[in-house]
């Protein structure tokens, strides 16, 4: 066998590699880069409380404080006197129960009422807060108002 095939087939074998090395397909595939989220600065104002008072959310009292008021006054006054005597005492009895009854419900904290707390910030401008509770948060106290939280400093 001469050399001239066997240099031609291996000619003819090293470009079938080398082509099926060129010929490599890739895919290339867009994608958007994520976006970057970058908070927003949070800046804190500082301020003093200037007032602390009670807001109600319901403005009707209940009137349990005026029926509890009222059979206790009356059970109370039947104990006094005799005969018409004993009517007049338990009605003054019921009516003045009632009446105190209604006064110290009024003068109870109930779940309906919340503290708003009133802050003068130290850029001279004045909000009003709301709370369910304060703890010992007093009138005076210095504050900071950050990230929509109101914190004592």
């Amino acid at each position: 066998m001469s050399l001239r095939p066997v240099s031609t087939l291996l000619g003819v074998v090293a470009l079938a590699v080398l082509s099926a090395c060129a010929v490599r397909q890739e895919r290339v595939v867009y994608q958007q880069p994520a976006p970057v989220v970058r908070a927003a600065p949070v800046y804190a104002e500082y301020g003093r409380v200037d007032n602390i008072g009670y807001v109600q959310i319901s403005q009707r009292p209940s009137g349990a404080g005026a029926v509890l008021g009222a059979v206790i006054g009356g059970v109370v006054g039947n104990r006094f006197g005799g005969g018409s005597g004993r009517a007049l005492a338990t009605g003054v009895g019921v009516v003045g129960g009632a009446i105190a009854g209604n006064a110290i419900e009024g003068r109870q904290r109930r779940d309906d009422e919340l503290y708003r707390v009133q802050v003068r910030f130290d850029n001279g401008s004045v909000r009003e807060f709301d709370f369910e509770r304060i703890d010992d948060l007093r009138i005076g106290d210095r504050v900071k108002f950050e990230g929509g939280q109101l914190h004592r400093v």
